[in-house]
């Protein structure tokens, strides 16, 4: 199995930037593909960006497309996510998430049910 451990959040002013790391351990990172999923308070866990195995796709959710990039270093066993012009509505607990659903290189989920493993989550809170 393999170990995820989430970094990089905290406070930001609206229209500011952070970016979140998740450093995955045990198993060779490429063989998951890897996904961004956030919780606000009162709120269903929701997704906001996965990347295949390979890093050559990825897709975002309607909310953040344009502000969000994800990204990930194989060679690091690390993943990204790189979010600009932050909202008050981005205020959230940010997880990754990691399947190993057998999938081909390129292929990307974005289903909550597809991913087995998760990292602990970053708070991210963005004030107006």
């Amino acid at each position: 199995q393999v170990q995820l451990v989430e970094s990089g959040g905290g406070l930001v002013q609206a229209g500011g930037f952070l970016r979140l790391s998740c450093a995955a351990s045990g198993r060779t990172f490429s063989n998951y593909a890897m996904g961004w999923f956030r919780q606000a308070p009162g709120k269903e866990r929701e997704f906001v960006s996965a990347i295949s195995r390979s890093g050559s796709n990825t897709y975002y959710a309607g909310s953040v497309k344009g502000r969000f990039t994800i990204s990930r270093d194989n060679a690091k066993n690390t993943m990204y996510l790189q979010m600009n012009n932050l909202n008050p509505e981005d205020t959230a607990v940010y997880y990754c998430a990691a399947s190993s659903k057998p999938m081909s290189i390129m292929s990307i989920t974005t289903r909550y049910g597809d991913y087995n493993y998760w990292g602990q989550g970053a708070q991210v809170t963005v004030s107006s």
